[in-house]
């Protein structure tokens, strides 16, 4: 157990690391949007999120493991890139959207891409995380 969770339970062990309010819509963001640099996920991102809000989020999932920041030089801005960790979530993601398009009360013409992609199952799920393997984790490793 890490000295700073609140139990052992598994559940708990995953909110504690994704479970706010905005660090999976950053994932989402980072995912599916291909948004990589702060200022694009700040400008972007549809529900509106702070400066000082997506800084810490960001900073926490860099931390937890989840997501790697890399600077790209001088004057040039960060890139927030997932790790195989953050690459894990996607099921997780897609399992989420499916289910808000479900019960989220959402309109009904945002509903079907969202249960399209969850009922296309884990064969399609593992095309997308391989895709972003090699879109994520191979530029990190050229770049170390």
């Amino acid at each position: 157990m890490r000295s700073d969770s609140r139990s052992d339970c598994p559940v708990n062990a995953a909110i504690e690391i994704v479970g706010d309010k905005w660090s999976m819509l950053i994932m989402r963001d980072i995912t599916f949007g291909d948004r990589r640099q702060f200022r694009q996920l700040q400008s972007q991102m549809k529900e509106g999120i702070t400066p000082s809000v997506l800084s810490d989020r960001l900073t926490r999932l860099v931390r937890a493991g989840v997501l790697h920041k890399a600077a790209q030089g001088p004057g040039r801005p960060t890139v927030y890139s997932l790790t195989e960790s953050g690459i894990q979530l996607i099921p997780v993601l897609i399992t989420l959207g499916g289910w808000g398009a479900r019960h989220g009360g959402i309109p009904e013409t945002l509903q079907a891409e969202p249960q399209e992609l969850e009922a296309a199952g884990p064969e399609r799920w593992n095309l997308i995380m391989e895709d972003l393997r090699s879109r994520h984790l191979e530029a990190l490793n050229s770049s170390t």
